[in-house]
């Protein structure tokens, strides 16, 4: 299956965790410093994984990763 690729703040965080539900990896466009950079959201079995350009975070829990999409401002307010 083809990754979801959007930008940050074009989605919501009920439509990205959707998207991890349904087995889709979910790359994000965002911009960190003045560059361009693509982080991928990813979820296997009951962990769900955060990869950015500098490290990858790792969430327990799909109110873990709530609150990291929503923090990072991946998802739209």
């Amino acid at each position: 299956m083809d990754p979801l690729v959007t930008t940050d703040g074009a989605m919501g965080a009920d439509e990205l965790l959707a998207a991890l539900d349904d087995g889709r990896r979910v790359v994000v466009r965002t911009e960190f410093l003045g560059e361009e950079h693509e982080v991928t959201l990813r979820r296997d079995g009951d962990v769900f994984y955060c990869d950015t350009p500098t490290r990858l975070h790792k969430h327990e829990s799909r109110e873990e990763m709530r609150t990291c999409i929503e923090k990072q401002g991946y998802a739209s307010e």
